[in-house]
């Protein structure tokens, strides 16, 4: 029987070691590089935003926008959470709002929790009106995050395999 040895097969062997040794890092770029994406999104849907004055309201009445002070409260609390790894094995991140608005008020002696307010503006309340700002950022960029993924993937793939 003739024996035959292919060290490009060692090589190729070798490589995809490597790929699988840094799968995790790769992984992490991608989610990462789709986060931005829709994170930049929500940052200018926040900006957006309508304006309105804090006041006492008549009845029936509502707000329709937020104080300029609480915009940039939710600006300045809006982050990316670091990525972790679930039970199954997937990577996960959380796009959000973290933290206290900076003005205190008799309900809340430490501000207004950020992600209250968020949740209010987003949906609505008895008193605030409806103004998604989150939703329709997500919409909008889940294909270009995914594509960006895609692409992030494929480069740093290129790059062990070469």
């Amino acid at each position: 029987m003739a024996r035959f040895a292919f060290k490009a097969g060692d090589e190729w062997a070798l490589k995809l070691s490597r790929l699988a040794a840094g799968s995790d890092e790769i992984a992490k770029k991608a989610i990462y590089a789709a986060a931005d994406i829709v994170a930049d999104k929500i940052k200018s849907n926040l900006e957006a935003l309508p304006e309105d004055k804090f006041r006492h309201l008549p009845n029936g009445e509502k707000f329709n926008g937020l104080p300029q002070s609480q915009k940039d409260d939710l600006a300045e609390s809006f982050g990316i959470t670091p990525i972790t790894m679930d039970s199954q094995g997937n990577h996960n991140t959380k796009i959000g709002f973290d933290g206290y608005g900076s003005a205190p008020t008799k309900a809340y002696p430490q501000g207004v929790p950020n992600q209250l307010l968020a949740r209010a503006v987003e949906s609505g309340s008895s008193v605030r009106d409806a103004t998604p700002f989150v939703r329709p950022a997500v919409n909008v960029t889940k294909k270009p995050a995914q594509a960006e993924m895609g692409r992030v993937v494929d480069e740093e793939t290129e790059k062990i395999m070469k």
